[in-house]
């Protein structure tokens, strides 16, 4: 297995369990479509898998072994808000290189304008940011893609374009991915792989504050 879930446990107080025995495995180069109605768990579930938040109990592997606690992780997450995902604080060529150093040619291919570098987070649309996001998530360490309703706030047409770059890069390079949604629709559209969130192991109905 390329990323692999093992017995995922998680509760912000043990009586509030979010994840109780998550087993979950994904291939190199599968594209898999987790599906699950709002709350259920499915956002917690995804920063774990990128290492953003530390189970309870059980592991996250990757390729064998557990994800990097320092440095650059091979799997990383997309969130739905982008501004979640970054420092207000800071332009945004800043939080750029703080990934990696991506080269005109990718940002022209990601449709990110230079001058967007110089700018805040707030300065931009919504789409903007997230194709900013999208591009900060692609370094060349990147194995897997974790898109958390990664187009969920954008636009129709903005949504087609979002995923025709994303699926070509992944294509590309041979990524994999892991598109976290309530969009059957959508899964089926883009992923070989369906799975429901409740086939994964057992959740207590608790609404993730983070979902």
């Amino acid at each position: 297995m390329l990323l692999e879930a093992k017995d995922i446990c998680f509760g912000y107080t043990k009586n509030n369990m979010v994840l109780k025995d998550i087993n979950l495995g994904i291939k190199p180069g599968e594209r898999v479509a987790l599906i699950g109605p709002s709350g259920c768990g499915k956002s917690t579930l995804s920063q774990i898998l990128a290492g953003y938040l530390t189970p309870s109990s059980g592991s996250v592997l990757f390729e064998g072994k557990p994800l990097p606690k320092e440095g650059y992780c091979p799997v990383q997450l997309i969130y739905q808000h982008p501004e979640k995902a970054i420092n207000p604080r800071w332009k945004l060529q800043k939080t750029l290189n703080e990934a990696w150093e991506p080269d005109e040619t990718f940002l022209a291919e990601m449709g990110i304008e230079k001058q967007w570098l110089t700018r805040y987070p707030n300065e931009l649309s919504g789409g903007e940011l997230q194709r900013f996001c999208v591009a900060r998530a692609l370094g060349p360490q990147t194995q897997f893609v974790i898109a958390d309703e990664m187009t969920t706030m954008l636009d129709v047409i903005t949504q087609a374009q979002m995923w025709r770059l994303m699926l070509t890069i992944l294509e590309k390079r041979g990524l994999g991915l892991l598109v976290v949604t309530h969009s059957l629709e959508l899964a089926e559209q883009i992923c070989s792989r369906v799975i429901k969130f409740e086939e994964l192991g057992t959740n207590h109905g608790f609404t993730s504050v983070v979902d």
